[in-house]
């Protein structure tokens, strides 16, 4: 008996797993995402209203609780992120029992809401595997569909937070699988399909609320050298997460090691507001800004890697989208305001805004048909910058694979750790 005997009797199980699973995901992230964003807005707020000082110590309170959560109500087990996939993916050990589910749920939130400079993305994105491989290891046996359970997990988790089915659908299939046949196709889709029923119920609305404008294809040679300036910011975000983990893997002292990442991050939250948690806000108040600043654009361009980094480092839970994307977006706009101011070019910032997120985007996690649809996604009529999108994510990644071959976030960098 062939495998092709084995897995046709299987395709109806396969698309009702799928189906189960898409629910399940979009679901979770839905949940976690609305009341992240709820809690994050609310206690900015509140500290803003009472005393900034606060900013300085509320990382600490999320990464200290994380810290707790792990050693006691987890005994002691650590997160990796999209590592954990790739183990589960690559050998008989499963990396995803079920405990990861609410472990990166709740690290994740309290990571965010409390200010630490990263995103919901990835937490998202390996609870969503979990539960792929859960169903996998309940209905399934000798390694069938592994692969494509665990990708419909992902893609339907993506596509909630990004309200981008094929965004969600791509990232599966570029990063987590990389590889391409029916049954992880049939999965993928089928998940991203139910998907669009959470997204279609409930509000979501935009990461950016301003639409995007038409391009003029004499902007394209400006494009081209804003992937290229994304590619080193990108490369540059990198070695600060690994220089950063390495550091601070160093220190013994656990609770130094918490709290010198995580005040870190709060004073540089104290200067900088727009550094608290995933950033979005601060990117939505800058760009309805009419007194642009490019001190302060180039300045936390700068800035959210670094207290991604340090945030990372801590203990906190996240990954690279939110801070790529608000990185990105901030470098973008300082193109265009110098461009506009210095050279009398009538460059729309909002455009570099998302040009730049999506190169940055696609420089980090190398996936460049994915970054594409998934900032096509974050803002009114984006998609009408579909070509120039594309065209400098791709040139982004390929700039970024020349400088540094082995990025963190990639596939590639986990081969060369565990080959090293």
């Amino acid at each position: 008996m062939n495998r092709r005997d084995i897995i046709y009797p299987h395709y109806f199980k396969l698309i009702l797993a799928a189906i189960l699973i898409g629910l399940t995901c979009a679901l979770l992230a839905y949940s976690l995402k609305f009341i992240t964003e709820i809690l994050e807005k609310n206690i900015f707020n509140t500290i803003s209203g009472y005393n900034r000082l606060l900013f300085i110590v509320a990382p600490t309170i999320g990464i200290t609780t994380i810290y707790f959560l792990r050693k006691h109500v987890f005994k002691g087990r650590k997160n990796k992120g999209i590592t954990e996939i790739y183990k589960t993916l690559d050998h008989r050990k499963d990396h995803l029992p079920y405990f990861k589910v609410p472990s990166h749920y709740l690290n994740g939130f309290l990571t965010v809401i409390f200010g630490g400079s990263t995103g919901i993305e990835v937490s998202t994105v390996v609870a969503s595997a979990t539960v792929g491989n859960g169903f996998y290891s309940k209905s399934f046996s000798a390694k069938m569909f592994k692969r494509e359970l665990i990708c419909a997990g992902v893609a339907a988790g993506v596509a909630v937070l990004f309200c981008s089915p094929i965004g969600g659908c791509l990232f599966a299939l570029e990063v987590i699988s990389r590889k391409i046949n029916k049954t992880i196709l049939l999965c993928t889709i089928t998940a991203t399909l139910t998907s669009c029923l959470i997204i279609y119920l409930f509000k979501n609305e935009p990461i950016i609320h301003m639409p995007a404008l038409p391009w003029d294809v004499k902007a394209l040679p400006i494009f081209i050298l804003l992937s290229v300036l994304a590619s080193l910011l990108s490369v540059y975000f990198t070695l600060l997460v690994t220089r950063m983990k390495l550091i601070f893997g160093n220190i013994n002292n656990n609770f130094l090691r918490v709290n010198l990442g995580a005040i870190s991050v709060g004073a540089m939250i104290y200067f900088f507001p727009i550094l608290y948690g995933d950033s979005y806000h601060g990117l939505n108040e800058i760009l309805h800004s009419n007194a642009p600043i490019i001190g302060l654009f180039l300045t936390v361009a700068f800035l959210k890697p670094l207290a991604s980094a340090l945030t990372l480092g801590a203990g906190g839970d996240g990954g690279v989208f939110a801070p790529s994307i608000v990185a990105g977006a901030l470098l973008g706009l300082s193109v265009a305001w110098l461009g506009n101011n210095y050279f009398s070019m009538s460059l729309i910032p909002l455009n570099f805004a998302l040009i730049g997120a999506a190169a940055t985007l696609s420089a980090s996690i190398y996936a460049p048909f994915t970054s594409t649809f998934l900032i096509c996604s974050i803002a009114p009529d984006a998609y009408i910058l579909f070509i120039p999108l594309l065209v400098c994510s791709l040139v982004a990644q390929f700039l970024a694979k020349c400088i540094l071959p082995y990025n963190v976030y990639t596939y590639e960098f986990y081969k060369a750790k565990i080959a090293a």
